[in-house]
């Protein structure tokens, strides 16, 4: 038993080209759109290349670019088949290669399928990038006068600035290590010396952090330097007293800006996936139903048309069974051919004998 089968007649062929020549053309626009989005992406992450580990998170951004340019060129032909499907001389030329298109769909829904998850399931990835990165780019953040790194500092004040946050996981991750330059420290002074004593690296750690890791917003001038020394300020206790430094890490801050633009992402791609099955199922019925017309010659007779010709069981085993086949029969094209080259051998022999 065939699998949504609908009966038609002229008019519902026509207005079913018709409809399915709209949303083609819809969805040309849909994947314009998501080309759209994976190139923004793309410049966004790039903006902050500097700050994450590696590049397994450009892998979104190109499959959505990958997507978009796919979903254009497939949906245009799929519109110049529905528009020639109104003439049946044009739609004609069109009947062999309207199974193959068909099944090269089956396998691109899978696909802009796969990218609508892959936007959702990467954020395990990206959390480690960020983290790692960040605990790299903290480290340079005192190399201004190093080739390469000297534009770490902007980044990380810029980044803290814009996402009002502090270091990786907080504020304290500054306290581990050195981001003051050692241009700018007095060697003479006594308390320089111990600080650099004080550690085995030799590093002159403190319990401050960057101006750029200050909130404007509070209405206490910022305490940026001896920021766990309660006796350094007036009224301050550092255990209970909410500081005006932001308590979060960037790698949150940024986790959940790029998390939340992929998810809102990955949404519409599931969308357009829908939208092409709906495309893909209402071409199956297009075509099947101009196949199955009795009479060419009176294009105005009734037909019949289905998305699969028999039930889901028996259309499984079939596929499987011609797959069978199809090996077989290199089987037996190989051993033919075999065969024949033994035979040329043999005689090449008895010739030569």
């Amino acid at each position: 038993m065939a699998v949504m089968k609908v009966k038609f007649n002229q008019k519902k062929r026509v207005k079913l080209a018709q409809g399915l020549w709209l949303m083609n053309w819809l969805s040309v626009f849909a994947g314009i759109v998501v080309f759209s989005m994976g190139l923004f992406l793309k410049i966004e992450l790039r903006k902050r290349s500097e700050v994450m580990d590696n590049s397994e998170s450009h892998f979104v951004p190109n499959s959505l670019i990958l997507v978009g340019v796919l979903v254009c060129a497939f949906n245009a032909l799929a519109g110049k088949i529905c528009y020639d499907s109104l003439d049946p001389a044009k739609f004609a030329k069109w009947k062999p290669l309207v199974k193959l298109y068909l099944l090269v769909c089956v396998f691109f829904n899978v696909f802009i399928f796969f990218v609508a998850l892959i936007c959702f399931l990467l954020r395990g990835s990206l959390e480690s990038t960020l983290a790692q990165g960040l605990k790299s780019g903290m480290k340079f953040y005192r190399d201004t006068d190093t080739p390469g790194r000297c534009f770490m500092k902007k980044t990380i004040d810029l980044l803290q600035m814009e996402f009002k946050c502090c270091g990786n996981n907080g504020f304290r991750d500054w306290f581990e290590i050195q981001w003051i330059s050692n241009r700018y420290l007095d060697f003479s002074s006594k308390e320089v010396k111990d600080r650099i004593k004080s550690n085995v690296d030799g590093r002159y750690l403190v319990d401050g952090v960057p101006f750029s890791c200050c909130n404007p917003s509070s209405p206490r001038p910022c305490i940026q330097y001896q920021v766990s020394n309660n006796s350094a300020h007036y009224s301050y206790d550092y255990q209970t007293e909410e500081l005006n430094l932001w308590n979060r890490g960037c790698r949150e801050a940024l986790l959940k800006y790029y998390s939340g633009m992929m998810s809102s992402m990955g949404v519409f791609v599931l969308f357009v996936w829908l939208f092409e099955m709906l495309v893909m199922i209402g071409l199956r019925l297009l075509h099947t139903s101009l196949e199955s017309i009795a009479n060419p010659e009176d294009p105005e007779c009734e037909s019949e048309g289905w998305v699969l010709e028999k039930n889901l069981k028996d259309t499984f085993k079939s596929t499987l069974e011609n797959l069978k086949n199809m090996g077989k029969k290199n089987q037996v094209d190989a051993t033919a051919e075999g065969a024949e080259g033994e035979g040329a051998k043999t005689q090449a022999v008895s010739t030569v004998s």
